[in-house]
């Protein structure tokens, strides 16, 4: 009986000992990005689409409604292809008389190579894009959800930081976003597992807690309001839901935050919401030019921005852009060519000059952490992945101005460099 009693409690402390070792292993459970301070995160837009790329859109942000040629061409810059292992054939033809071709952002493919890119030059990550407007129609919301789960895929092989950003673009005046955005939140938790599952490793985290964006708040070009869009009542939904909460909070806010004015709605309200989340991101991209960067308007910006979110308790991340150019966009939305003219390369990049002299600024004026605008937009010119510098012939495009076609991601890469420098 004595010896019964002993194996039973032998057992019992045992099984004790595989439970503490078990809690111990999920309470120590490795997070890969536990703050956003010290990282340089892009904008990942992920929605070009091809015909022939398994989705229902044809042509999608690369032309003009189902047609993409020299006069339905919505982008100023052509991607450098020759790593893509799939590509898509075009009408435009190339130097050498070949027909040029393009990806696709639904190709698993296409998303691995770029998350391969960001780790080859030191970019931490991205925040993945998620239209408002996409997500409150099926065949939309799964393509969203397909390039979502090949991102997370891509992250986790190249343990690179991703996170989700809601853009509200799509919104309506008078409309709210709260059930839309709870639906589609709760599909994604349940799928995804990035709050406590499979995903968390690589999901980006600040203050103690996975981060999730929502994007485009305050705009004066909205036609919705903080009120009519119940955005307040989603971020407390993000926040303190018992099962799909616990989250931190970014929110993107025009340039003129703190004062109310210019491209911001004067709504104080904006500043009551800005207190109760985790990190602003104010949108900089066509504020400044270099004429700005070079007479202090720019780091007067940037320092009253910092100084503003301490003396408030939030954390500040500004955005950060190559350049700026949307001359083709432009003339499919009907600008006429007089107007048009100045949107080719119009914020130029000067060799990275204008980029590396934004992120000195923002870095010596007290900024920890870089927002970049964007890896892969080449329908406005901000795009940092790999363009050509010899675009197709029929038609009109930026380049690199003869710089390597990866000027930019080391760019961003040594950005990121010193940022860690600066943090630790």
């Amino acid at each position: 009986m004595k010896l019964y009693k002993f194996y039973a409690l032998l057992v019992i402390g045992l099984t004790g000992l595989v439970l503490l070792f078990s809690f111990n292993k999920k309470k120590k459970e490795k997070i890969n990005y536990p703050s956003y301070k010290g990282l340089v995160m892009c904008g990942y837009q992920g929605w070009f689409r091809a015909p022939g790329d398994g989705g229902y859109r044809g042509w999608g942000h690369f032309g003009k409604g189902t047609a993409f040629d020299s006069e339905h061409i919505t982008i100023d810059m052509w991607p450098e292809m020759s790593e893509y292992k799939m590509q898509y054939p075009t009408s435009f033809i190339n130097e050498d008389g070949a027909k040029a071709k393009i990806f696709s952002s639904l190709d698993a493919s296409t998303t691995d190579l770029h998350f391969k890119w960001m780790k080859e030059y030191g970019i931490d990550g991205v925040f993945m894009q998620r239209f408002y407007q996409n997500t409150k129609h099926e065949k939309k919301r799964g393509e969203l959800t397909e390039i979502l789960s090949n991102a997370f895929d891509a992250a986790n092989k190249y343990n690179r930081a991703i996170a989700v950003m809601y853009d509200l673009s799509g919104l309506k005046k008078q409309e709210s976003c709260y059930e839309t955005l709870v639906k589609d939140w709760k599909a994604l938790i349940d799928e995804f597992q990035f709050y406590n599952g499979k995903n968390k490793k690589n999901y980006l985290h600040h203050n103690g807690k996975p981060l999730v964006s929502i994007w485009g708040l305050g705009f004066i070009d909205r036609s919705y309001s903080i009120q009519s869009s119940e955005i307040e009542k989603f971020i407390d939904f993000l926040k303190n839901d018992p099962k799909y909460g616990g989250f931190s909070v970014m929110i993107g806010v025009p340039t003129h935050f703190r004062k109310l004015n210019n491209d911001c709605l004067p709504d104080p309200a904006l500043h009551d919401i800005i207190k109760k989340v985790d990190v602003v991101q104010p949108w900089l991209v066509g504020r400044f030019k270099m004429k700005q960067l070079d007479n202090d308007v720019y780091s007067k910006q940037i320092s009253q921005d910092v100084a503003w979110c301490k003396k408030n308790g939030v954390d500040y991340v500004p955005t950060v852009y190559p350049g700026f150019t949307w001359y083709n966009l432009q003339r499919m939305n009907g600008v006429n060519a007089d107007e048009r003219n100045p949107s080719l390369n119009a914020i130029p990049r000067a060799k990275g000059e204008f980029l590396n002299k934004q992120i000195d600024i923002a870095l010596n004026k007290g900024s920890e952490m870089l927002y970049v605008a964007m890896f892969d937009e080449i329908d406005e010119g901000t795009a940092i992945m790999k363009v050509t510098n010899t675009p197709p012939v029929n038609g009109t495009f930026v380049d690199y101005e003869g710089l390597p076609s990866d000027h930019y991601l080391k760019i961003v890469g040594q950005a990121g460099k010193r940022l860690k420098t600066q943090n630790q």
